[in-house]
């Protein structure tokens, strides 16, 4: 049995401007990482094999706080990063509610799920009977959910700034 602990990276300066992020960097705020710090405390003596997030800054930076206590390296990878939202990628979010038809240019449903699905199997292949904590972002992480609860997103919770749950593989 593989335990993956799923966390979303910490509070970033575009989430309080509510910009929306998909694959761009992004930056840590001050608050978001003591979110980080705050779960590298609770999850000092909870032993984890490995430490793996997104490619992308935010959360890089949210997983390398957390590993720090356990003294272990970061492995990243393409598969967490945020659903790349094309067009709207910088876009204030409250002007984009009405906005129909989507652009064709943000991947699709489909195509997110697939990556969370081959993330799964990445973690289930390459760390077996393993604990591994894992720092994404709101949107794959939901397809993650999805696909391992074989449920629609929308059935999903939004996971906050921070949040830690915790499969079973």
């Amino acid at each position: 049995m593989t335990k993956l602990y799923l966390l979303r990276h910490g509070e970033t300066i575009d989430n309080v401007n509510r910009i929306m992020q998909g694959q761009t960097q992004g930056e840590l705020t001050e608050n978001g990482r003591k979110q980080a710090h705050e779960v590298a405390k609770k999850m000092a003596d909870t032993e984890i094999d490995v430490f793996i997030s997104s490619d992308l800054k935010r959360s890089y930076d949210t997983c390398a706080i957390i590993a720090e206590p356990h003294g272990k390296e970061v492995v990243t990878t393409p598969l967490l990063r945020e659903r790349d939202w094309g067009s709207f990628t910088g876009r204030y979010i409250p002007d984009l509610k009405d906005v129909k038809p989507w652009p064709k240019d943000i991947e699709s449903i489909d195509t997110l799920k697939a990556r969370a699905k081959e993330f799964l199997n990445l973690i289930r292949k390459s760390y077996p009977n393993k604990t591994v904590l894992a720092v994404g972002h709101g949107i794959i992480n939901k397809a993650i959910q999805a696909v391992y609860f074989k449920k629609e997103m929308k059935d999903i919770t939004r996971m906050e700034n921070a949040e830690v749950r915790e499969l079973i593989l």
